[in-house]
């Protein structure tokens, strides 16, 4: 339970503070956990980046004040962290479909995005096998493409990757070059921030050996939770990552390193329901 107060202590915070300009290291200070952490497993509980939240959060209130007050529109933009009419009109627009000018129209229709609590959900129905692991670095090769979690767009993003990369033989190329049998999928560069990260299809290899056309990355020496992920892929991954964050760290002493992730998968059908592979998420004692 100290994990959901301090995470609500931080929302509250949020909340006093959507009329002045807000960073993520203030915020992360008040749920006592490091910037990474706080921005990761916000994304992963929430499905929506910090800066998502404030920006609508922010919105509503302003679209709140335009109805119920005489405020000027210039006012209210600066109110809420917008440099100009314009940047606010637009910002505005995207959430309620409708100018700032329209808002005081009779029968105007807006959205409101309410605040957020986090609760901690004990469901007991299904166990999460794991194990931790200390792990030197090692070198991984592969190829990389730029996703973003907005919208939930990695999660479409990525499994359309992996399918390029079986048709273009390079799934086949890599797999013939690697100092093992399984393949990688590797969260690189991740900038929850912004909802931003490279997403690597690898394998662990050999630095010393030629590897044209593909890019090459250090993984740091790390401690690793490794997780046991069983069933069709990708719905069955998927399902892991998320019930790490809003079970597994809640409910630990453990928190995210910042390092890169790993979904390990060993040679199997992966549309097949007993196919397992792994998730390593690299972890530091709290």
């Amino acid at each position: 339970m100290d994990w959901l107060n301090r995470m609500n202590d931080a929302l509250d915070f949020i909340e006093k503070k959507l009329d002045e300009r807000l960073d993520i290291e203030t915020i992360a200070k008040a749920a006592y956990v490091s910037t990474f952490h706080f921005q990761r497993m916000f994304f992963m509980v929430t499905g929506m980046t910090v800066a998502e939240y404030i920006r609508k959060r922010k919105l509503t209130l302003a679209a709140q004040e335009l109805t119920t007050s005489s405020s000027k529109e210039l006012d209210v933009a600066l109110k809420y962290g917008y440099d100009s009419p314009e940047s606010f009109s637009k910002a505005f627009r995207k959430i309620h479909g409708i100018a700032p000018s329209e808002a005081r129209n009779p029968g105007v229709s807006l959205k409101a995005f309410p605040r957020i609590t986090f609760h901690l959900s004990l469901k007991g129905d299904k166990e999460m096998d794991y194990r931790i692991v200390e792990k030197e670095a090692f070198t991984v090769i592969g190829k990389s493409i730029q996703v973003t979690c907005q919208d939930g767009e990695h999660t479409r993003q990525i499994p359309k990757f992996w399918e390029k990369c079986h048709r273009d033989g390079t799934i086949a190329k890599l797999a013939s070059i690697g100092t093992g049998e399984n393949l990688l999928g590797i969260c690189l560069d991740m900038q929850p921030g912004r909802g931003d990260f490279t997403y690597m299809i690898g394998t662990q290899a050999d630095p010393t050996i030629p590897a044209e056309g593909f890019s090459v990355s250090t993984i740091p020496a790390s401690t690793w939770a490794i997780f046991t992920c069983v069933g069709p892929l990708p719905g069955a991954i998927q399902s892991v990552f998320s019930r790490i964050f809003q079970e597994w760290f809640p409910a630990t002493g453990y928190e995210h390193s910042g390092a890169p992730e790993l979904e390990v998968y060993p040679p199997g059908d992966t549309m097949a329901e007993d196919y397992r592979c792994e998730v390593w998420i690299p972890i530091v004692k709290k």
